[in-house]
């Protein structure tokens, strides 16, 4: 896996014969968060310390996603007939906040497993994957072993396991935004508390984490912050379940 502090799970069958995706069991404990190299948003570093919690391998796919709307008559995601977008491995994309929840819950009602989206601060934490630095690698983005290829996409990518960090995670800092359960807050961190941060208690704009294909730069550091309204869906936007 990379890391001995990480567990792969495999998942099993929910009541109604759902196959839920395989899952990451990470530790938790202290870490430093955000980045006094970063932007004004991302200071000050501050420590921060976390429950154990598991983290899906990869974004959810389109083919996970058709499953919930078939199952569940959800709206179909808008750039589903897209060739660019269709592939049954490539990470769902024109997902808002308000679908990925509604996504969370259904499977979590199906698996039996409590999915959710995750906070900012668990995210943050799986991306470094043990890492110490701007990236969920040693060295910087072009020491990606993907690089070159992934730095030409023009859409995204089926994840694999050169997409990995220490953790096993794929695409942490690559491929789509990935939306967080927290309202976003520029001075949040100079006000967060220590122990399982919750993000601000309101806001206008949602958090999500994460490189884009869509960006001229295609990767984006572990302490880097965005947001976007939570009714917007972009063709850069997916997710990833979180138990």
């Amino acid at each position: 896996m990379g890391s001995e502090r990480a567990q792969c799970i495999s998942g099993s069958r929910g009541a109604a014969g759902l196959l839920p995706p395989a899952l990451v069991a990470l530790p938790g404990g202290p870490f430093l968060m955000g980045s006094e190299n970063g932007r004004p948003d991302e200071r000050p570093p501050h420590l921060v310390e976390l429950a154990p919690f598991r983290a899906a391998v990869a974004p959810v796919s389109s083919a996970e996603y058709a499953r919930f709307v078939a199952a569940t008559g959800h709206q179909p995601p808008p750039f589903g007939s897209d060739p660019l977008f269709s592939a049954p491995g490539q990470p769902v994309v024109g997902i808002n906040w308000h679908d990925a929840v509604a996504y969370c819950d259904w499977l979590a009602r199906e698996t039996g497993t409590p999915f959710r989206l995750p906070t900012e601060a668990e995210r943050e934490y799986a991306a470094r994957g043990d890492s110490q630095g701007d990236w969920p690698w040693p060295g910087s983005a072009k020491d990606h072993p993907a690089f070159a290829v992934l730095d030409a996409m023009d859409r995204p990518h089926a994840p694999g396991p050169e997409c990995a960090n220490a953790y096993g995670l794929r695409c942490m800092a690559e491929n789509v935004h990935e939306w967080c359960f927290d309202w976003f807050d520029a001075g949040y961190y100079a006000v967060s508390p220590t122990v399982a941060p919750p993000g601000p208690a309101s806001g206008r704009r949602r958090v999500s984490r994460g490189g884009a294909w869509r960006h001229s730069n295609k990767f984006t550091r572990v302490n880097a912050r965005s947001s976007l309204d939570p009714s917007f869906r972009y063709s850069d936007f997916g997710f990833r379940v979180y138990a």
